[in-house]
């Protein structure tokens, strides 16, 4: 299985990837909760001055985009560009900034890399031909055992959506092979789990005997869409052992070997709980067979629910984003998304408890403290000279680089509810000359630090908060920084 065929690259980047989204249909509030998760460690981590590549895409050649193109009565590739458009446009809206989208349909880039990391496993002895019947679940393009489906013989992923009986002759990956060093890797956070539940679950089921995989699937089945299989013209990679590879291919594998080189293995994979086995079984598994380097560490986030169910396109609950963002605006969906759901578990989405939020926190909260110090500065003419040597709080750093997002901003907005409380406390409309500059001083201290601090959360609002009090003499903005709704 072989040694891993790079080293000592610098302690100086960070790349983290997004899971690459189905371009199917148009992204739901789901997809926005992973981007900004990404987002936040991006932007922390070039905080820090690590160079930092942040990468997500659009998994362009699963069997449900050709189904959903010829629905639609669109050429497949015209229907997942248009899709694609969208998933970015939901990132820039989300002011989200992802330094590459990889395409799965890039013929250029894309396919010659996921040609090239199927010919390594096939040197390693990896990769066979046989006969196979299975049932097929096309939501995650996957087959399934029936030990492992419900009751109703149902994916628990997609509950109310019927298997495929697939029988046809496939390539097979030797994924039994890797059994016992994928138990090692994770034993010994080789590859990292977060959090510990997901990592227990990923050696349950590496308990079991692994059974091969298939990774192909016949031009029929496939509609001739995808990555061909090199030497075979009959037969396409499968979507899973493409799509993981788009993480390699973003960063040059087969194309740019010196940036490959530089950001390979990827220190962090952002992905929901449902698709855990594809990372941390197969991923590792294809990595190890073609005698490549491992990403370090998965973050596996949970899912949103509305009314207690898994929000998807098949169970027609789905919550459009943009909407979302038109009315509370970007920082407000993100802090709401990071502050008030643990990372790691279900929580359930709401426009109502959005719009609580928004009105407690943003705008009685932060909003009304910035406002009240501004126009506290403004109308005592305070000449603010204040040097503020800006510094991470340690508690925040600790909960951001453990992924508890909801614990750092807790931490942050009980600064701001002490500040309020000094502010109430202390009466400084009372006070004059030295003790009225003394206490600005300090409170537009503390408030910058806040601002300091917020800058992976709130991007926009950090920014703003930052013009408004570097200035020597300080003015209260008209417009409040979160108009009550």
């Amino acid at each position: 299985m072989g040694k891993k065929a790079y080293s000592n690259k610098s302690d100086k980047k960070y790349y983290i990837t997004c899971a690459i989204p189905y371009v199917n249909a148009a992204p739901h509030v789901g997809h926005a909760l992973e981007f900004v998760q990404g987002d936040v460690l991006a932007r922390y981590h070039r905080l820090l001055g690590e160079d930092v590549v942040l990468l997500s895409g659009g998994d362009e050649n699963a069997l449900k985009n050709v189904q959903a193109a010829e629905t639609a009565g669109v050429p497949v590739q015209e229907f997942v560009d248009k899709n694609n458009k969208l998933f970015e446009a939901l990132v820039e809206k989300l002011n989200c900034k992802f330094d590459v989208w990889q395409k799965g349909s890039d013929q250029e880039k894309h396919f010659p890399s996921s040609q090239k990391l199927w010919q390594l496993c096939f040197e390693n002895g990896d990769i066979y031909e046989k006969e196979y019947s299975g049932l097929y679940c096309l939501g995650c393009e996957t087959f399934y055992e029936k030990e492992e489906l419900n009751e109703n013989g149902e994916c628990f992923e997609h509950i109310g959506k019927k298997l495929e009986e697939v029988k046809e002759k496939n390539y097979f990956f030797k994924l039994s092979r890797y059994q016992e060093p994928l138990i090692k890797l994770i034993k010994s956070d080789e590859l990292k789990i977060t959090p510990t539940e997901r990592k227990n679950e990923i050696l349950s089921f590496l308990n079991e005997p692994l059974q091969d995989i298939s990774i192909s699937r016949s031009n029929e089945r496939a509609k001739n869409w995808g990555v061909p299989v090199p030497n075979d013209n009959l037969q396409r990679i499968y979507v899973w052992f493409d799509a993981l590879n788009i993480y390699q291919t973003g960063v040059g594998f087969n194309w740019d070997s010196e940036k490959y080189k530089k950001y390979w293995p990827a220190d962090c994979h952002v992905i929901g709980k449902g698709i855990s086995r594809f990372h941390a079984v197969y991923w590792p598994a294809f990595l190890m067979s073609a005698n490549l380097e491992l990403p370090k560490e998965l973050f596996i986030h949970g899912y949103f629910t509305v009314n207690g169910q898994k929000m998807s396109k098949t169970l027609g609950n789905v919550i459009d984003p943009v909407g979302i963002i038109n009315k509370f605006g970007a920082d407000a969906l993100r802090y709401y998304f990071l502050a008030k759901f643990n990372p790691f578990t279900d929580g359930d989405f709401s426009e109502e408890k959005l719009t609580d939020v928004y009105n407690a926190d943003l705008a009685n909260g932060l909003g009304n403290l910035v406002s009240r110090i501004a126009k506290l500065a403004e109308n005592s003419n305070f000449k603010s000279h204040i040097n503020v040597l800006k510094h991470w709080n340690k508690d925040v750093v600790k909960n951001i680089e453990t992924f508890r997002f909801d614990e750092a901003l807790k931490i942050i907005w009980t600064q701001i509810s002490e500040l309020d409380q000094k502010i109430n406390k202390e009466e400084p409309w009372k006070l004059t000359g030295n003790d009225l500059n003394k206490f600005l001083q300090d409170v537009i201290s503390t408030v910058i630090h806040i601002a300091y601090n917020l800058q992976p959360f709130m991007p926009e609002t950090s920014t703003k908060i930052e013009n408004m009090f570097k200035e020597p003499n300080i003015k209260a903005v008209a417009k409040p920084l979160f108009p009550r709704i």
